[in-house]
């Protein structure tokens, strides 16, 4: 069931207006949540002919309704040359669909090095004992990429930035030269989502997100999904329903009121995370901000070409070695919660320590001094940056405290 043509909108109306069909919403604004399991038909003529295994056409739960639909609907009218969108329960759940979607025994998949840590472990404990085989690369090494494809490699799997250690890789290049080689490239693009990467335009075949980040904004929910052209979205597709894999209507109904603000959002905490990266670069206390948006950063010059957008995750990285003084930083927060994901309204930090989850590359990266080597990541929601910056501030200043 193809989606409107409205192409001659801007993304921040094709925000507001995709996925609302009038069949779908009726007299209200928002698709209702319809739950089901069971789609009924009309009579046993209606069974024997069966239904489209289309969106927009009921046949059982696991397909979806309404509520589903136009959640799958709206993302894939942000994804310029998608087909269509297939939903999945989590992000993680998302990954693991493409790729075994598009790999089969005996295959080889190459995986950026600073892929999200569950992207690395599934590597091991999934793909590895199908027969598939990963081979880690430095997405920074353009040049070296090409020759490390054999006739057995079939996708590669691309994050930019990459996650904690936030390298923006050439993105355009690596997807043609892997198109060339014939493998199919999958991008994690939950950073910047289509609206500051739209990646099937710039040469990328499947594009996934977590949608549990900035498309549910608000931290009570978990969802992924992929877009991608006709014939791979086809082929999600049919691996999802061959895993069973369905998402619930209520956090379709959720993800799809994240979705109507999402641009404001990432405007405002795009805004935020620049003022704080930036102030953050003249703390002593502080050896590398690793903000690609930031004129200066590492990446900068890249994201500036392909990029349209942010969003407010970012790294620093601590002068010196003290891991008792990182502890004591992030302790004395009170505006940053400690936890796992980011994209909500609220402000979150994690520490990392990328050398354990490197295989091509290292870390710190050469140049570098290696005893700054303690990193910091931020998620920056919707707070006032200046009541933010004076929390890291005290934070900043209980490193010194024994």
């Amino acid at each position: 069931m193809s989606p409107p043509d409205d192409d001659q909108h801007k993304p921040a109306t094709r925000i507001v207006e995709a996925g609302r069909r009038p069949e779908w919403t009726g007299s209200v604004v928002n698709p209702p949540v319809w739950r089901g399991s069971t789609h009924l038909y009309a009579d046993s003529a209606d069974l024997a002919r069966g239904r489209p295994n289309e969106d927009g056409h009921f046949y059982y739960g696991r397909r979806g309704s309404p509520t589903q639909w136009a959640l799958a609907e709206a993302l894939t009218e942000l994804e310029p040359g998608a087909a269509g969108t297939v939903l999945y329960p989590s992000g993680v759940a998302a990954i693991s669909g493409v790729l075994l979607s598009v790999l089969e025994s005996g295959d080889t998949v190459l995986m950026t090095d600073n892929a999200y840590e569950p992207s690395r472990v599934m590597a091991k404990s999934l793909l590895a004992p199908l027969g598939i085989e990963t081979r880690f690369f430095d997405p920074l090494d353009t040049e070296g990429f090409a020759a490390l494809f054999t006739e057995r490699t079939r996708a590669v799997l691309l994050e930019s930035p990459g996650s904690l250690s936030m390298e923006v890789g050439d993105i355009p290049a690596l997807a043609a030269i892997a198109r060339e080689k014939g493998a199919i490239s999958i991008l994690d693009n939950t950073w910047a989502t289509a609206l500051g990467f739209p990646a099937l335009s710039h040469g990328c075949d499947i594009s996934l997100m977590s949608l549990t980040k900035h498309v549910g904004g608000h931290s009570d929910l978990m969802m992924g999904c992929a877009s991608a052209g006709e014939a791979l979205y086809t082929r999600l597709r049919i691996k999802s329903q061959a895993l069973g894999l369905v998402v619930s209507p209520d956090d379709a109904a959720l993800a799809l009121r994240g979705l109507r603000t999402l641009g404001v959002r990432l405007e405002r905490e795009t805004a935020s995370a620049f003022a704080i990266a930036q102030w953050l670069t003249s703390r002593p206390e502080v050896a590398q901000v690793l903000c690609p948006m930031l004129p200066g950063a590492p990446g900068h010059d890249r994201w500036q070409r392909d990029f349209t957008g942010g969003c407010g995750l970012f790294s620093f990285v601590l002068a010196g070695s003290d891991p008792a003084g990182r502890a004591r930083f992030i302790d004395a927060l009170e505006l940053f919660g400690i936890g796992y994901s980011w994209g909500g309204y609220e402000s979150l930090v994690i520490p990392f320590d990328p050398a354990r989850a490197r295989s091509a590359t290292s870390w710190p990266p050469a140049g570098w001094n290696p005893e700054d080597r303690l990193g910091i990541r931020l998620s920056i929601g919707l707070e006032d940056p200046e009541d933010l910056m004076r929390d890291l501030a005290r934070g900043l200043e209980a490193l010194a405290s024994a």
